[in-house]
């Protein structure tokens, strides 16, 4: 089996902290949101290649998925941002097998093992939710196959979410698909995959569709703090090594190196490596590492790597190497 992870996307709705950092190296709970998917490939075996579609801050990307995965790898990257289908449709000289294919927006609980036993021509994972008008959701018929993938829809004729987590077996009938939605001009410039899972569907594939566990997104600000607070719960918290007389409201991760003084922290809070807390009260954040902070209160607040926070009380999200400091009245 081939793996294909595109990582091509700006990620404009966590900016400014992605002018630097690629969307899938911010960190959830101290650890970047592409090394919980990562590590699922490491668990699961019998992966031959991972194939990773690239493009913005792709050097980072490259060096980062190099040293994090064991597993023969290549990158290509995507020059023009023309959606789903284009990025996979890159990846074709190299898909000779099933393909499991990942979107890395999410951190997932899925039991990836069920691709050894399938007999079907492919499976995609889905979550169901009560806002389902914010997804493209898929719609199924009495034996859990799905029958079509509607985006945003008004009515509530599904609320099984599609996650972005597939695994094809037929690979020939994907790419067939693909080229399909590829030569389609109605689509503006912006082909989705989904089009093609629907192409395989039409000619008679069947696709099985499974509910994740759990589904948790960081693909904006807001979601991903409430992400690190369920990653810290669910069992990656830290409590500091020194806390120096600050109070710890678990759950929390601080990593080492981290100096706390007459600070109150958490709860779901991450510190990174380095930084200094001084007189501050901290919850619902993320601070980098290398930052200090002092002399401020902060909430729901994504704090970037080297940045420098005085007198601040409130929400903010700051990007790396910034500093604000506000004077005492």
């Amino acid at each position: 089996m081939k793996v294909i992870i595109p990582l091509a996307g700006k990620g404009t709705r966590l900016r400014p902290h992605t002018h630097v950092t690629p969307k899938p190296m911010m960190r959830v709970a101290g650890k970047p949101v592409m090394s919980y998917v990562l590590d699922e490939l490491r668990d699961l075996g019998g992966i031959t290649e991972v194939i990773y579609i690239t493009g913005h801050l792709k050097d980072k990307v490259e060096d980062f998925a190099r040293k994090s995965l064991d597993i023969p790898s290549v990158f290509i990257e995507q020059k023009v941002q023309d959606g789903t289908a284009g990025a996979i449709a890159l990846a074709r000289d190299r898909v000779d097998q099933p393909v499991l294919i990942i979107f890395v927006d999410t951190i997932f609980d899925a039991d990836l093992s069920v691709v050894n036993t399938t007999d079907a021509d492919g499976i995609i994972w889905t979550k169901e939710v009560e806002d389902y008008q914010r997804f493209g959701v898929v719609v199924t018929d009495e034996n859990g196959n799905m029958t079509k993938i509607v985006e945003k829809p008004k009515t509530p004729i599904s609320k099984r979410a599609n996650i972005g987590l597939y695994y094809i077996k037929n690979w020939k009938l994907l790419f067939e698909g693909i080229d399909h939605v590829l030569a389609s001009p109605t689509n503006q410039g912006e082909y989705y995959l989904t089009d093609a899972f629907q192409y395989m569907i039409d000619k008679g594939a069947k696709i099985q569709v499974i509910d994740v566990q759990g589904w948790y997104d960081a693909g904006k600000i807001e979601t991903m703090l409430e992400t690190n607070q369920t990653m810290l719960m669910k069992g990656r918290a830290r409590r500091p090594d020194n806390s120096d007389g600050s109070i710890i409201v678990d759950p929390v991760y601080v990593e080492e190196g981290v100096t706390l003084t007459n600070s109150a922290i958490g709860p779901n809070v991450s510190i990174g490596k380095g930084s200094v807390i001084d007189g501050s009260t901290l919850s619902h954040s993320i601070v980098g590492t290398g930052s200090r902070i002092s002399r401020s209160k902060l909430s729901n607040s994504l704090i970037g790597d080297d940045t420098v926070l005085d007198g601040l009380v409130g929400e903010v999200t700051l990007g790396d190497s910034s500093e604000v400091r506000v004077s005492p009245a």
